[in-house]
C-alpha cells in the first residue's frame, strides 16, 4: 500500500487571522488592551467594587480631609433615622447604576472606652480641621436598639466601630480617593464610547456620500469638513454646551463627539474615492445595486482596518479633551467623579503634600489609558499591514 507524503503546501487561511497573530505578538498593544480591558471591567461593576458606594463616591467626611494613601481612621457608625434611609442598599441593580445611601451617620475618632451603659469617645483631630468636643453616646442608641449593657456592648465594639484604610488618601472634602478614580473610569470610557460611536455615524455617512457621489456634493461636504477642522476641538465643545443651555455629563458625551467626526469623514472619503472605480463596484452598478448597498454592504467594510485604528486613536482623543473640559469646568460638574475635575481640585492645592497626590494620581491615571489606546491603535495599525511581518 503506498504512503502519500504530507502535502508541503501551506495552508490558507483568511486574512483575519493573520491581523490576529501580528496583534498577539506585539506585546506593547497588548499590555494597552490589559490595561484598558481591566478598566472597562472597574467601569462595569461600577459602585459595586467601590471601598465608598455612596452616590458619586461623595461619602466625605471633613475631619479626614486631605489624608496621604496609605492613612487609617477608626469610625463611629450612628444609625440613620428611619425617615432618612432608603431602600437602595436593598436592590444590587439600582446599587450598581447611581449607588448606596448611606446607612449610617460616620463620626471619625481617635479613641472610645465604655463606661456602664455609655460610649465616651475622644475626637479625631485633622492637621487642617478643629477637632470635636468628646462625646458620650448611649449603647444602646449606637447599636440602634435595648438589651443587655453586655450584649450591646460587644456588638458596638464589633459592628459600630470599624477600622478604615484610605489606600490612595483622601481629598479636600474628606472623600476617600480610591473610590473616585475607580468611579471616574465610567465618565472617561462613557464619554469615550459615546464620541466614538457618533464621529464614527456622522463621519462615515458624511465621508461615504462626498466620496461615492463626488460633483458639486463633494466639494460642499469638504469645504464643511475644513471649516470645523479649522475650528479648535475645546471651542467647538464649548459653543455647542451653549447652544445646548446645559453642562452636565451627557451635554459633554454629545458635544465631545460632534467634535471628532471630521477625522472618520476624512479617511471615508479618501477611500471611497480609491475604492468606488474598482471593479466589483462597477459590477454592482451594472447588475442594478442601489447606491445604498452598494455603499453600506460592500464599500464600507473594505476600510474596516482604518477605521478601527481612527477608533482607538478618537477615543484616546475624547478622553484628553474631556478631562480638559473638566478641568476648566466646562465638562462633567462636581460631585460627579471626573478625573480632569479631580486634577482641578488637586491644583488648586499645589504646594502642599496633599496637592501632590490629589494632582498626580488622576493624571497618572489619565495619561496610563491615553496611552493605552494609542499603544493598541499602533498595534492595531501594524495588524492590518499585510507587509508587517508575523514573526
Amino acid at each position: 500500500m503506498a504512503v502519500t507524503a504530507p502535502s508541503s503546501e501551506p495552508i490558507a487561511r483568511p486574512p483575519g487571522y493573520y491581523v490576529r497573530q501580528r496583534l498577539l505578538r506585539n506585546t506593547p498593544a497588548m499590555l494597552g488592551l490589559g490595561f484598558i480591558v481591566l478598566c472597562t471591567l472597574v467601569a462595569l461593576l461600577g459602585y459595586w467594587v467601590l471601598p465608598d458606594n455612596s452616590p458619586n463616591a461623595n461619602n466625605g467626611l471633613v475631619q479626614l480631609q486631605k489624608e496621604p494613601p496609605g492613612f487609617q481612621a477608626t469610625i463611629l457608625q450612628l444609625p440613620l433615622p428611619d425617615s432618612n434611609r432608603t431602600s437602595a442598599g436593598s436592590n444590587p441593580l439600582l446599587t450598581w447604576w447611581q449607588g448606596r445611601e448611606p446607612r449610617f451617620r460616620e463620626v471619625p475618632i481617635a479613641g472610645y472606652r465604655i463606661v456602664g451603659d455609655s460610649l465616651l469617645t475622644t475626637p479625631y483631630q485633622n492637621h487642617s480641621a478643629l477637632a470635636d468636643r468628646a462625646q458620650r453616646y448611649s449603647l444602646a442608641a449606637v447599636a440602634g436598639h435595648a438589651g443587655p449593657a453586655a450584649r450591646l456592648q460587644r456588638e458596638v465594639e464589633q459592628e459600630r466601630i470599624v477600622r478604615r484604610t484610605y489606600w490612595l488618601g483622601t481629598d479636600k472634602s474628606g472623600r476617600d480617593e480610591l473610590s473616585r478614580l475607580l468611579l471616574g473610569t465610567r465618565v472617561s470610557l462613557g464619554i469615550g464610547l459615546v464620541a466614538v460611536l457618533i464621529s464614527m455615524a456622522l463621519g462615515m455617512l458624511i465621508g461615504a456620500v462626498a466620496g461615492y457621489v463626488g460633483g458639486w456634493v463633494d466639494s460642499l461636504l469638504l469645504g464643511l469638513m475644513t471649516v470645523v477642522w479649522s475650528i479648535p476641538g475645546i471651542m467647538l465643545v464649548i459653543a455647542i454646551s451653549l447652544a445646548l443651555d446645559s453642562k452636565g455629563v451627557w451635554t459633554s458625551f454629545v458635544a465631545v463627539g460632534l467634535t471628532m467626526w471630521v477625522d472618520v469623514a476624512r479617511v471615508v472619503r479618501g477611500q471611497m474615492l480609491s475604492l468606488r472605480e474598482k471593479t466589483f463596484v462597477e459590477a454592482g452598478r451594472v447588475l442594478g445595486l442601489p447606491q445604498s448597498r452598494l455603499i453600506g454592504r460592500h464599500l464600507l467594510p473594505n476600510m474596516t482596518g482604518p477605521l478601527i485604528v481612527l477608533a482607538t486613536s478618537n477615543f484616546a482623543a475624547a478622553i484628553l479633551l474631556e478631562a480638559g473640559l473638566s478641568f476648566l469646568g466646562l465638562g462633567v460638574q462636581p460631585p460627579a467623579p471626573s478625573w480632569g475635575l479631580m486634577v482641578n481640585e488637586g491644583f488648586q492645592l499645589l504646594g502642599t503634600s496633599a496637592g501632590f497626590w490629589l494632582t498626580l494620581l488622576p493624571g497618572l491615571v489619565i495619561s496610563l489609558l491615553v496611552l493605552s489606546f494609542n499603544l493598541l491603535g499602533n498595534g492595531l495599525r501594524d495588524a492590518y499591514d499585510p507587509k508587517t511581518p508575523l514573526g
